[in-house]
C-alpha cells in the first residue's frame, strides 16, 4: 500500500510544530499534500488493476495444485494432462447451461449468459492452439506447485508449458506474451 500522503503528511506537520489542519488553500504545503495523495489513489488503482489481470492465471493454478493433490503428488502422463484440462475447459458449460435454459424464449442473452459464453469460447480455443499450464509431466515441477502458497510472484519458479489439444507440448515463459 503506497505511504507517500503519511510520510508527506508527517513532514508537514512536523514543519508546522504539528498543526497541519492551519494550511492556506493554495500553499505549497496543501499542493504537496494533494499531491502526494492524488500518487497514493494511481498507484493503489494500478495495483487493483493489476490484480484483478493476474486473478485468472492464479485460479488456473489453484486448479492444477488441486488435480496434483488429488493424483497424490504423481507425475501426470500425456492423457491424464489432457482429461485434467478438458476438466478446466468444461468448469463453466453446466452453469452456462442453465444460465440458457432459464432464459426465456425470444429474449435476448443476459450480460452473465454473454459472458459465460465468451469464457467457455475463449478456453476451448485457447485447448485447441495450446492451452497454458505449469509443466505437470516434471516431478520437480509438481512438487513446487504442490507447495505453492498462492502468490503470484512464486508462479514464476514454475516451468510453463503450452499443451495442444492434439498433444504437441511446448515449453513457455511466465507469465505469458498473449496475456
Amino acid at each position: 500500500m503506497p505511504k507517500t500522503l503519511e510520510k508527506t503528511r508527517k513532514q508537514v506537520a512536523k514543519k508546522r510544530h504539528g498543526a497541519i489542519g492551519a494550511l492556506h488553500e493554495f500553499s505549497r504545503d496543501s499542493k504537496r499534500l494533494h499531491k502526494a495523495q492524488v500518487r497514493d489513489e494511481r498507484l493503489e488503482k494500478l495495483a487493483a488493476a493489476r490484480k484483478k489481470q493476474d486473478k485468472p492465471l492464479i485460479a488456473r493454478a489453484k486448479f492444477f495444485q488441486q488435480a496434483i493433490q488429488e493424483n497424490d503428488s504423481q507425475v501426470f502422463d500425456q492423457a491424464r494432462i489432457q482429461a485434467t484440462i478438458s476438466q478446466f475447459v468444461q468448469q463453466y458449460d453446466e452453469e452456462y447451461d442453465t444460465v440458457k435454459k432459464t432464459r426465456r424464449s425470444g429474449r435476448p442473452a443476459s450480460a452473465r449468459e454473454d459472458l459465460l459464453k465468451l469464457k467457455v469460447d475463449a478456453l476451448q480455443k485457447e485447448h485447441q492452439n495450446g492451452f497454458y499450464i505449469p509443466d505437470l509431466s516434471r516431478q520437480d515441477n509438481v512438487d513446487s506447485l504442490k507447495r505453492w502458497e498462492g502468490s503470484w510472484t512464486s508462479l514464476s519458479t514454475l516451468s510453463w508449458v503450452r499443451v495442444s489439444k492434439a498433444g504437441a507440448v511446448k515449453p513457455s515463459t511466465f507469465p505469458p506474451s498473449g496475456q
